[in-house]
């Protein structure tokens, strides 16, 4: 089963792009974030007639995760439980194949020490209570997303430039750390080794030429399941299209 994380900073914009890549790649499970679209207007039928179930919580303008799925869906969870209709639409869970699904959206946090930095840091705190309470580590678990951390130094494409910002700060990466302590496996650190490769580029500075980049979107699996996955990749090839995303997909293909 190959599965995959793309923030798309927009469904309706990249939705010819997503089923595009999808029917390139052979992709069976797609994690979006960003979708940028209320539940009303998801193109549910699109992706339905083009043979894939969805599960989607969505807003107007921002946020918004979804999961795309050539398998059955089960098990939806939308948000955490304690959250109300209000919340920030950041979450989604589910089964396919066996698999728990967690796709994030993890907030930007916009500055450091801020009101939404704050937000930021509790969020995590809450993801990672939510496997304590509700995932087994022992089965099938993988956790993906657009996460807006870059873990560690090879992640970003200078420390000297990054050291101390936005999502390269110590509490953030304190924080992502304490959530990967659940029991998490960096599938791409584990098959790629200490190769410095990015998921994001800024739109601006001409950054995606430079290669002035961030790992920022992941996918990181329990240990049973990581002793099943075959490869994990980021694939920069959509990042080259016509009004792309700043974000570009992160694959895993696992023998299940």
């Amino acid at each position: 089963m190959k599965v995959a994380t793309w923030n798309v900073n927009s469904i309706a914009i990249r939705l010819e792009a997503v089923l595009k890549w999808i029917s390139d790649t052979n992709t069976d499970v797609v994690c979006l974030q960003e979708t940028k679209c209320t539940d009303e207007k998801f193109p549910l039928q699109t992706i339905n007639d083009f043979g894939y179930h969805a599960a989607f919580i969505g807003q107007k303008s921002y946020n918004g995760v979804a999961i795309l799925s050539k398998h059955e869906i089960s098990d939806v969870q939308k948000n955490f439980l304690d959250d109300d209709d209000e919340s920030p639409k950041r979450l989604i869970a589910a089964t396919i194949n066996g698999v728990r699904i967690v796709n994030t959206y993890i907030p930007n946090g916009t500055e450091l020490w801020t009101d939404k930095f704050t937000f930021k840091l509790d969020w995590l705190q809450r993801l990672r209570k939510m496997f304590d309470d509700t995932c087994d580590k022992n089965g099938h678990v993988l956790l993906c997303g657009d996460f807006n951390v870059a873990p560690g130094e090879l992640d970003v494409w200078s420390v000297k430039a990054w050291e101390g910002k936005l999502h390269f700060s110590k509490p953030e990466r304190a924080a992502i750390h304490h959530v990967k302590q659940w029991g998490f496996v960096d599938v791409f650190r584990q098959h790629n080794g200490d190769v410095q490769e990015f998921s994001w580029w800024n739109y601006r500075e001409g950054a995606f030429p430079k290669n002035q980049g961030l790992r920022i979107d992941h996918i990181w699996t329990s240990k049973s399941l990581a002793e099943k996955c075959v490869g994990c990749w980021i694939d920069k090839n959509p990042r080259t299209w016509e009004r792309p995303s700043d974000h570009t997909p992160v694959v895993a293909e696992f023998n299940i």
